[in-house]
């Protein structure tokens, strides 16, 4: 008898190492929970249309066609080629064998029914599978009466370990599992009428029934909610035990000044989001708070007035950006909107004011030092910088809150980092923004040990951004018109970005390229995309002479960085060419128009964050996505979707409906997730369910003392999904 955790090894066989190779799969629960992609039933034809260029899949269909002929190979041997066409009454598709003699067309009678599996390729814009293994044809041992209407469960599959051997090691595994107690109490099951755990591994992968498969998957897709949101609860009920200092409001302080001076009503979404901040900097355990909003939508303005209501209680504030044009857009900023408020001790400075100050790696000594100090003297009430700020010797005299911007571009650990900086055993209070609206399902998941705060309306004065895509395959002509719109906006007396997805030159880059459309049947043609480097040229020499261009990217010197950046910001330049480093937090009212070159190599999210750097002043405002992916493709879809709609949100959710559910939640954003049945498009309700039953379980019993089987699951998902859980 095996138990979850026991090594394949020795249970299945020597296929247990191509299953650790190629499928990551090394224990018994590891396989269990490798579940089938989908369920035929033998004798009926399998659905040909579900089959994508790159994975492993086995089918079952009727050949209706064979044809062999001899070629030449490029070592100029001769060979046979071996075309077999199958269907399954709908879709028709080519298996091709080769071989050196001859002997495959006999092999397949026409009309006759088999299993094949491999690769499925893309050769001459049609599927394909080359060499595929054939199983139960011509097998004098195959009874096909004994298989009728069973149910088959079609396994993801790979080189070496098809669905067929897949499901032998199942039933090995099955037949000798030793389970632990059911991490679900029965009164639970019960409640919601959901079977057993033995029940449901059994019913998944061995159903007798559709019916049965149906209430298995639903057992195990709840399993993978609950358990998780236990987890999230856990977290909130430990964070809720932790001790802070409470930073409560101060009539007549720096928050209420400010508020006093703002050249502008703060939206009913900003008070309300406000007053929620302000509760929780009241309490005297930590704040955890997502805040959430679209781009330009006055988060910024929120943090600020948090931060200033710290500093009226004595604290400090440290604001964490992911980059260094970021953090010094912030400064700038936050600097020129409190104006004399952060001018402490200085001439002009107000009787109340607070310091305000930057600290990034490529400051030099001096200024370093000067930083350093005031943080740890207390002089300093904001401090706003990069991973500079998570160094040993970077101190804070009182850290009260801690401001993350853009939190996805940090790991757990670089926050935890900041925060373990706050006085004696005291947790600062902490804020995360991200201007890439989260699907609320995502939220309840990844983020659930969060409180989310959503920023839905913008501020008066937006002007609204005509997104358009510029189909330069389809139609060359465009190249030239992206760069006439470009010139007539420069004559307006606008600016303009043009953002490129690399770098270029000989270099690797630095910036990352959300390239995930690489394999996906009518992308553009494989290519490197074009780089800041190679388009400079192009710009000054052929499309854009006269006009004031410039670069910025991630590999020019800081103090190059900045000075580019200010002088966009000032209208020293006419078109900035520049990566995703402007992608957040760079603020130039007279940006009008934005390229996006090979926009299909951005995420979605991506491309509405990098359209939110125009239309921030008054003028009508444009976004050009120049792409070569063919119409119809699910690049192509993206990108039509993104210029269909300007709400952030219904492109988040429809991001998630698009893209395989492990690129969201997985780290890197390409790979498997923790999430294997669990939908997070087709299941709101039930994680809504599932957190719902975990906070009243948690809620009853912290140390899940009375529930044991549960408690082992949640230190499983722990120790197994750490990277999922906190890095996604």
């Amino acid at each position: 008898m095996a138990g979850l955790d026991a090594p394949l090894k020795g249970v299945v066989g020597k296929i247990e190492s191509v299953l650790a190779d190629r499928l990551d799969l090394h224990t018994v629960g590891d396989l269990l929970r490798h579940y089938p992609r989908r369920w035929d039933r033998r004798g009926e034809m399998t659905d040909l249309r579900d089959l994508r260029p790159g994975e492993y899949a086995t089918i079952y269909a009727n050949i209706t066609k064979v044809a062999s002929r001899q070629i030449i190979t490029k070592t100029n041997k001769k060979m046979y080629k071996t075309d077999v066409t199958v269907t399954d009454g709908a879709r028709d598709l080519v298996l091709t064998f080769f071989s050196k003699y001859n002997w495959q067309e006999s092999r397949f009678p026409r009309g006759s029914s088999a299993y094949f599996s491999g690769k499925v390729e893309l050769f001459n814009r049609k599927l394909q599978i080359v060499n595929p293994e054939v199983e139960a044809i011509g097998d004098d041992d195959f009874n096909e009466a004994d298989f009728a209407g069973a149910i088959v469960p079609i396994y993801p599959a790979a080189a070496k370990a098809t669905s067929v051997q897949i499901g032998q090691c199942m039933r090995v595994v099955l037949d000798t599992l030793d389970l632990p107690d059911d991490p679900l109490s029965s009164e639970l099951r019960g409640e919601l009428n959901l079977i057993g755990l033995r029940a449901a591994l059994d019913g998944i992968h061995r159903p007798r029934s559709f019916d049965e498969r149906d209430r298995a998957r639903a057992r195990l897709a709840w399993d993978e909610a609950f358990v998780l949101q236990v987890v999230m609860a856990l977290r909130r009920a430990a964070a809720a035990g932790l001790p802070a200092t409470a930073r409560r409001e101060i009539d007549g302080g720096l928050r209420s000044t400010f508020d006093a001076q703002l050249p502008f009503v703060l939206t009913a979404g900003q008070q309300r989001i406000g007053a929620q901040i302000a509760d929780d900097l009241a309490a005297e355990h930590p704040m955890h708070r997502l805040l959430q909003g679209e781009v330009g939508s006055g988060k910024t303005v929120i943090a600020l007035r948090a931060m200033l209501a710290v500093a009226d209680a004595g604290g400090q504030s440290a604001l964490l950006a992911p980059t260094e044009v970021l953090a010094q857009q912030h400064f700038r900023s936050i600097s020129a909107m409190l104006g004399e408020l952060a001018l402490r001790g200085q001439l002009g400075g107000a009787d109340n004011a607070t310091s305000v100050i930057l600290l990034t790696g490529s400051m030099g000594q001096a200024a370093r030092r000067k930083a350093m100090l005031e943080a740890a003297s207390g002089e300093a009430g904001i401090v706003i910088g990069t991973h500079a700020l998570l160094e040993e010797k970077v101190q804070f005299a009182d850290l009260g809150l801690v401001v993350v911007d853009e939190q996805h571009k940090f790991g757990v650990e670089q926050r935890d980092a900041l925060r373990a900086k706050a006085r004696d055993d005291r947790r600062p209070h902490l804020l995360v923004m991200t201007a890439t609206p989260i699907p609320r399902t995502i939220a309840m998941t990844v983020y659930g040990d969060l409180e989310v705060s959503t920023l839905h309306e913008l501020p008066k004065g937006r002007a609204p951004i005509a997104t358009f895509v510029a189909p330069v395959a389809e139609k060359p002509n465009w190249v030239d018109g992206v760069w006439r719109r470009v010139r007539d906006e420069v004559a307006a007396g606008h600016q303009v970005y043009v953002v490129c997805p690399r770098i270029g030159g000989d270099e690797p880059d630095d910036d990352p390229l959300d390239d995930e459309d690489a394999d996906e049947v009518g992308a553009p043609p494989a290519r490197p995309p074009i780089g800041v480097l190679e388009l400079m040229p192009l710009l000054v020499e052929r499309y854009l002479p006269g006009l004031r261009v410039e670069m910025l990217h991630g590999r020019m010197p800081s103090d190059a960085k900045d000075m580019t950046m200010r002088a966009f910001s000032d209208g020293a330049i006419d078109v900035l060419v520049a990566t995703t480093v402007v992608e957040v937090g760079v603020d130039v009212a007279n940006a009008t128009a934005m390229v996006i070159m090979d926009a299909e190599r951005f995420g979605m999210s991506q491309l509405h964050q990098l359209r939110g750097r125009v239309g921030r002043g008054g003028a009508a405002s444009i976004c050009l996505l120049v792409t070569d992916s063919l119409p119809g493709s699910p690049a192509r879809e993206r990108l039509d979707a993104v210029a269909a709609t300007s709400d952030g949100f219904k492109l988040s959710e429809l991001d998630l409906e698009l893209r395989r559910e492990g690129t969201i939640l997985n780290t890197a954003q390409h790979g498997k997730s923790d999430l294997k049945l669990l939908s997070l498009v087709r299941d709101r309700g039930l994680i809504e369910k599932a957190r719902e039953h975990a906070a009243r379980i948690v809620a009853a019993d912290p140390d899940l003392v009375g529930e044991p089987a549960l408690a082992a699951a949640v230190d499983a998902l722990e120790k197994k999904g750490a990277d999922f859980l906190e890095k996604a």
